[in-house]
């Protein structure tokens, strides 16, 4: 029997876990209002309607189940639900229930352009027409390849654990904003880029992402995890780092636990992965800093090859990042070939600190 409905919404009801891609997971407390504000900004700046299929590839007890399922019913549309998302095989569901709406993460668009690519005269699945989502960094190239090569459209947003949804691409949006930020925030999401004191910067500087806001969660399931997690103003503090442009869209640079610092130079791994993402013969790409008793941190590219392509060099990756105008001071010093990059089992996130056991 279940419990009677909580007479508001504002009490913690549910316990979500990060994915543990940079430490232990922990386990984030939401209510009911906070999980339908995040799923409100889902729906809206996605502009669905009833005539659509959705699709839910991964797993419904992810920060994501709340986002689609919300969304399900204020649009009033349905959509397939996926028990794994292995392609090809799962591409019959997609086309036998003409899904017009597919998505996941950023390791999803790219598994299905390789199944594109396997057929390039032929729509992988005809009815498709958007693909969205989040969890992870989505290259510029990415984008642009979705809308050349599926022949539909890219929204990607920006949403964690503890803020299912913070902003969203609009279908509507020009190409540059969609390639290059992660959207906009709805009414009642407050973004504010901030100097590591608190300060809070013009749009266009880089500083520390922090959020306030309906869709923000009520903290964490052990305590002592709070400390430091929210500032004075009551803004939670991300720990992604980025700037807000002059439109409100919000570019994301990377993850301050993610920058490497090079003889005091300090490097953004996002920025090198974006590039080497232009590269062909690479499926995905993750830049870790390692330990370096001369320069403090060493770059290292750690790089995923579909079967057919043949081994990358260091001098072949490097020459294509100076190509693209990267400071030589950024240049990878270290390239490391694997067969598969270590993911999580919801969205796959690439597990960097993996990466950086196994290298150092």
């Amino acid at each position: 029997t279940l419990p009677p409905p909580p007479p508001e919404g504002t009490s913690v009801r549910w316990i979500y876990w990060t994915s543990g891609t940079t430490s232990d997971p922990k386990g984030v407390l939401h209510t009911d209002r906070s999980l339908i504000a995040g799923g409100s900004c889902l729906a809206h700046a996605l502009r669905l309607g009833p005539a659509d299929v959705g699709s839910m590839a991964f797993p419904f007890a992810h920060i994501a189940g709340p986002d689609y399922t919300v969304m399900l019913l204020l649009y009033g549309f349905p959509a397939v639900l996926f028990e794994k998302f292995a392609l090809p095989d799962a591409l019959d569901g997609y086309r036998r229930h003409g899904v017009t709406v597919a998505g996941g993460s950023t390791a999803f668009y790219s598994m299905f352009l390789a199944e594109q690519r396997k057929a390039p005269g032929t729509p992988l699945i005809p009815t498709l027409r958007l693909l969205a989502g989040g969890g992870a960094p989505k290259p510029p190239e990415i984008y642009h390849a979705v809308v050349r090569e599926l022949g539909c459209q890219l929204t990607h947003g920006y949403g964690m654990t503890e803020v299912p949804m913070i902003t969203m691409g609009d279908p509507r949006d020009t190409p540059e904003n969609l390639a290059t930020t992660e959207g906009r925030p709805p009414a009642g999401m407050s973004v504010r880029v901030t100097a590591p004191d608190g300060t809070p910067l013009p749009a266009g500087r880089d500083g520390e992402v922090r959020l306030r806001g309906e869709a923000v969660c009520r903290g964490y399931l052990d305590p002592g995890q709070n400390t430091g997690a929210f500032d004075a103003d009551g803004y939670l503090i991300t720990g992604d780092l980025g700037h807000l442009t002059g439109s409100g869209h919000l570019v994301l640079t990377g993850r301050s636990k993610d920058v490497i610092i090079r003889k005091g130079e300090n490097i953004s791994a996002k920025e090198i992965e974006d590039l080497l993402h232009q590269l062909p013969g690479i499926t995905d790409v993750a830049v870790i800093g390692l330990p370096d008793p001369a320069r403090g941190e060493r770059v290292c590219a750690v790089v995923e090859q579909p079967a057919d392509a043949g081994p990358l060099t260091l001098e072949r990756l490097t020459a294509h990042l100076r190509a693209q105008g990267l400071s030589p001071h950024k240049l990878p010093e270290q390239l490391e070939l694997v067969d598969a990059l270590p993911r999580n089992d919801a969205l796959r996130k690439v597990l960097k600190y993996k990466l950086r056991e196994r290298f150092a």
